[in-house]
């Protein structure tokens, strides 16, 4: 069995409903109206997004985590709904600081079974995932109030320098791509100094990759790595592929169910990406 078909089998038999939309979507041209349908039913009275949309709490109360999934999730479909996604922008304006800075979750997640690194450090607003909404919001075209406020806390954030970690560099990057005048240089030369970021192709641990940075060869980010390392990665990424058809992941989710949901989210998007580089 070829690389796709195996990978479409697993989608089909283990993955989640929103991911089997979008699979169906991006790959088989079906309506991206079914990925907004399949994400309604995460997105909360108050507008924000819970429910384990992002698989690693299974808190139902919204947080910011799951807002950048379900963003991630339409853009990936190329998939609108200005109505839903300005309810989410409105929710955020409620849990940000008075400057606009929002964390990944908040103290509703002890309540529910979760992963051993959704901790405190993930009640503290941040450029992750403060910029990465902003930049995300921009990508969808939509004007907020909370936006703009947001993008001015990141702009003062950055004016004292980078993140030290690859998830916070990654948020900062979706921020900084709809800008004109970035200094490649400048982060082409930080990327080394970042935790969790994983620049040998041949290393198996957990961390973002090039691709994580530019998972399109038509990406902002693209000229921050040469040819040889993205393919490098790229064959990592083919081969990593498992035998049941999906790709695996390197930490440990809350419970086995998780497990396959994350594994659905990040074959899909291994997919994506080799699609994108023309490799399928």
């Amino acid at each position: 069995m070829d690389m796709y078909t195996a990978a479409r089998d697993f989608v089909r038999r283990d993955a989640r409903l929103v991911e089997r939309r979008l699979f169906a979507t991006v790959f088989e041209g079906a309506d991206p109206t079914g990925v907004v349908d399949a994400l309604r039913g995460f997105q909360n009275a108050d507008g924000g997004f819970g429910w384990g949309l992002e698989p690693d709490k299974r808190c139902p109360d919204s947080l910011p985590l799951d807002v950048e999934v379900a963003f991630d999730t339409l853009l990936a479909a190329g998939a609108r709904d200005d109505d839903m996604v300005r309810r989410a922008a409105d929710w955020l304006a409620t849990v940000a600081t008075p400057d606009g800075a929002v964390p990944l979750c908040g103290p509703a997640v002890e309540g529910y079974p979760r992963a051993e690194h959704i901790t405190e450090w993930t009640y503290q607003p941040g450029l992750n995932p403060t910029a990465g909404l902003v930049g995300r919001l921009h990508q969808l075209g939509i004007e907020h109030p909370w936006r703009d406020k947001a993008a001015a806390w990141c702009e003062a954030e950055l004016a004292n320098g980078l993140p030290e970690d690859a998830h916070g560099m990654s948020e900062v990057l979706q921020f900084l791509a709809p800008q004109e005048d970035v200094d490649l240089d400048r982060i082409r030369e930080w990327l080394p100094k970042l935790a969790h970021f994983r620049a040998d192709a041949a290393d198996p641990s957990y961390g973002v990759t090039p691709l994580g940075f530019a998972p399109t060869p038509d990406s902002v980010w693209r000229p921050l790595f040469t040819d040889e390392q993205l393919d490098a990665h790229l064959d990592r990424l083919i081969a990593d592929q498992q035998a049941d058809g999906g790709w695996a992941i390197t930490w440990e989710p809350p419970g086995p169910a998780a497990v396959l949901e994350y594994r659905g989210i990040v074959t899909v998007g291994a997919l994506r990406t080799l699609k994108a580089y023309n490799r399928l």
